[in-house]
């Protein structure tokens, strides 16, 4: 589950391997070992990841299915439009059920 969500969140930003462990200060073999499962990061990494990926630790360990998403710095109408962009996402999601 915490390499599923590492995977996902990593690519949703765009970063390789080697870009999220540069940000972290570790090796990429360290990022790689997580997304295969083959180890999990530590409470200080974990922190880290939540906040890299503004969302909550909970989310990464698979706790909550629920992530959340940071709209400081965004304007009104900036919110606006990622709450509908999530509506319609959520609206056809259930279409499809």
């Amino acid at each position: 589950m915490v390499a599923d969500r590492i995977k996902l969140l990593r690519e949703a930003q765009g970063l390789t391997q080697a870009e999220l462990a540069k940000k972290l200060g570790i090796t990429r073999s360290s990022v790689n070992a997580w997304e295969m499962g083959i180890s999990v990061p530590s409470t200080q990494y974990l922190v880290e990841l939540s906040t890299l990926f503004c969302v909550s630790a909970d989310y990464l360990l698979g706790i909550t299915k629920r992530a959340s998403v940071s709209v400081a710095g965004l304007t009104d109408e900036e919110v606006a439009v990622i709450t509908q962009l999530i509506h319609c996402l959520l609206k056809r999601k259930e279409e499809y059920l």
